[in-house]
């Protein structure tokens, strides 16, 4: 298990998560949930944050979970939530471009959780884990 990469994948999480529980329209607007003018419903502002707050929460996790079964678990959270997130998004969002944009990004984040499981830890010698 690679540590260091998971601990930067649940700060990168954890960030993003926070702008988008503040401003929804970092994600409403690459999903195709806002309109022509770039503004977001308050109804789908309200469904969002919720929505950032897991990822705040399975980010801060991540980030700080011992070594070990918590932080292989809260990984495996992590994975199952990008993986959901692909194949719901993937199949429900507004239009096609839309769709393929966060399958992408929701596959490209599974895989570096996956990447940071499978990963063997660096020797002792080596960079810091």
């Amino acid at each position: 298990m690679r540590v260091g990469l998971l601990r930067a994948v649940g700060a990168g999480t954890a960030l993003y998560g926070l702008g988008v529980a503040v401003w929804p329209g970092l994600l409403a607007r690459p999903s195709g949930l806002a309109d022509e003018e770039g503004r977001t419903a308050e109804a789908t502002r309200a469904s969002l944050r919720p929505l950032a707050l897991r990822e705040v929460a399975s980010g801060l996790a991540l980030g700080l979970a011992p070594k070990g079964p918590a932080l292989g678990t809260a990984a495996a959270l992590r994975l199952a939530a990008d993986l959901g997130d692909a194949a719901l998004l993937g199949r429900t969002l507004p239009a096609p471009r839309h769709r393929r944009a966060a399958a992408t990004v929701s596959l490209a984040w599974a895989s570096l959780t996956a990447a940071a499981l499978l990963l063997p830890a660096r020797p002792a010698g080596g960079a810091k884990d």
